[in-house]
């Protein structure tokens, strides 16, 4: 099933736009091969809010939000990960209005140095004030937020669950406009599909992502997002049955139509995927998982 992608959307950078009874949102002007049109920041409730992802530490952006935020009190700010296009802002904007950062904390896999980077980058300054996890909720004047742990584009993903109006922000767990980054070691392919088997069964009826539009028909958005990693470690399968066993090798096969300049980025990918087919006992390797490993169908 092909994904039936969402890429187009009305929006003005710096604006304040209210998306419904309980949304704002204002989006920086950072686009990027990585945030799309750019960072989309929320700001739930009325008077009494809290901020989703921030964003960038732009002048012109923390300008836009400053006004969006007139005559309003911070009560939290709530972080779905540091990567550098969604946390700069966060502690900054936290100390000004006299509230805390929320966010699940450090990743589990800090991902190794050298490697190709297929997203923004880590804000490696950030570190919330208060560590929360999957279950915990999150009240404040007229708005419950539910703390959904995500792993798999980050070890450390989280995203939220508005119950007054059944809305997700899902960060850059699921995204309307392209599939989410899953780059090892941080990145985890069984861990990805996982959290969106997860967030599929609690049958929200609408997802803002940080970046893009929102997504409407989630049942069948999700679905399609979960079929076509599952379509692909068909692909790769069918690869190493030809015999081929080396990752660029099965790039290069699966990925004959697309840019070479984006290969490398592909290869990351396709190991996720080989590193879960292991992890499941489908895939045997020559050694530790990487790039270099080579790997065939388990006997």
């Amino acid at each position: 099933m092909s994904i039936p992608f969402i890429r187009q959307f009305e929006f003005e950078y710096g604006t304040c736009i209210s998306l419904s009874p309980l949304i704002d949102r204002v989006i920086a002007n950072n686009p990027g091969p990585f945030t799309y049109t750019g960072t989309g920041v929320y700001i739930i409730g009325d008077k009494d809010v809290a901020v989703i992802d921030p964003g960038p530490a732009l002048p012109e952006h923390r300008a836009a939000l400053d006004k969006a935020l007139e005559g309003r009190r911070v009560t939290h700010v709530l972080m779905t990960h540091h990567h550098i296009d969604h946390s700069p802002l966060a502690i900054p904007l936290a100390r000004d209005h006299g509230c805390k950062v929320y966010g699940y904390g450090l990743q589990i896999r800090p991902p190794e140095g050298g490697e190709v980077r297929l997203e923004a980058g880590d804000d490696l300054s950030f570190k919330p004030d208060v560590e929360i996890r999957c279950g915990d909720v999150i009240q404040g004047d007229g708005w419950t937020i539910d703390a959904i742990h995500t792993p798999g584009h980050t070890s450390n993903h989280m995203c939220f669950g508005l119950r007054e109006e059944n809305t997700l922000f899902s960060g850059d767990h699921i995204m309307g406009w392209s599939t989410s980054v899953v780059s090892p070691p941080d990145g985890h392919m069984g861990d990805y599909l996982d959290s969106l088997e997860r967030i599929k069964a609690r049958k929200f009826g609408r997802i803002w992502p940080t970046h893009g539009p929102c997504i409407d028909d989630v049942d069948e958005f999700v679905g399609a997002y979960i079929d076509h990693r599952i379509a692909r470690e068909t692909q790769i399968m069918g690869a190493l049955d030809d015999g081929l066993s080396d990752i660029m090798d099965i790039v290069a096969k699966l990925y004959a139509d697309v840019d070479r300049r984006l290969h490398p980025a592909a290869a990351h990918s396709v190991l996720s995927h080989l590193i879960h087919m292991r992890e499941t006992g489908r895939v045997t390797a020559d050694g530790k998982d990487g790039l270099k490993t080579a790997y065939a169908p388990a006997a």
